[in-house]
């Protein structure tokens, strides 16, 4: 009787260039007890050869951390995606079953099984998603926050750039110009900030128009896919909300 095995199915391609290079491989790594996604895909670097022992190019993916801290290592991960360094084989595999490995479909593609997140880093810009401050010198001591504040805001500063919510939502589209849920949720973050407020209706304008908060399709994929449990959908109404009072009110502050 051999030992344990864990078969990876892996949908590659060379380069973003070379469609023609797309292609499924499978391969079969030894299982080893509380190894992840990340770890079989160290095992196929290790030796990369085929079931059919075809020697082929170690399969490429990125990570960081292996905490589901970074948001580095999403991909789709047998239909679902999801952070790589969480997805335990004995948990999405427990008979044995195939493991299919897929890159997010949202997002240009790297090679193999990476992507560029490069859209959800210049739709933070977009909503300036920061808290500006009044030149180098020393400013003392921050404003304080009530512990209300602190509770609310907690959950939404948790967001790790992974890419869930985008690839989940089905707004995000070569037809759509939707910013996503991860930058609105921003939005209300720095919103939520004593100083933050400052630049408050900089950032509701900034989601306002075209692609902006009214182009959400409340599917509330994001919420069910985000490995931090952010209440995106409770961000996007809140946003909502408070972009609508700007709409109709905010002539009346300038």
């Amino acid at each position: 009787m051999g030992s344990k095995t864990v078969r990876l199915k892996v949908l590659r391609q060379d380069h973003p260039s070379k469609p023609e290079t797309k292609r499924w491989e499978e391969f079969d790594v030894p299982w080893e007890p509380q190894m992840n996604v990340i770890s079989a895909l160290m095992a196929v670097r290790k030796n990369p050869v085929t079931v059919e022992g075809k020697k082929t190019t170690p399969v490429v993916w990125e990570s960081v951390c292996l905490e589901e801290v970074c948001g580095a290592c999403t991909m789709i991960v047998n239909g679902r995606v999801r952070q790589s360094c969480t997805a335990l084989i004995d948990q999405i595999s427990p008979n044995g079953e195939e493991v299919t490995l897929e890159p997010m479909t949202k997002f240009p593609l790297v090679r193999d099984l990476v992507v560029d997140r490069q859209q959800m880093f210049d739709n933070l810009k977009t909503v300036k998603a920061w808290i500006q401050l009044d030149g180098t010198h020393e400013l003392g001591p921050a404003p304080r926050q009530a512990p209300e504040n602190q509770e609310e805001a907690y959950p939404l500063s948790r967001c790790m750039t992974c890419g869930c919510c985008m690839e989940a939502c089905p707004q995000i589209n070569e037809g759509s110009d939707f910013i996503g849920p991860a930058a609105i949720s921003q939005v209300r973050l720095f919103n939520l900030h004593p100083s933050g407020k400052m630049h408050a209706a900089e950032r509701l304008e900034a989601v306002m128009g075209e692609g902006g908060v009214a182009d959400c399709g409340k599917a509330q994929n994001c919420v069910e896919v985000c490995p931090k449990e952010i209440p995106l959908v409770d961000s996007i109404a809140q946003v909502s909300r408070a972009a609508t009072k700007h709409m109709l009110f905010g002539w009346l502050l300038k």
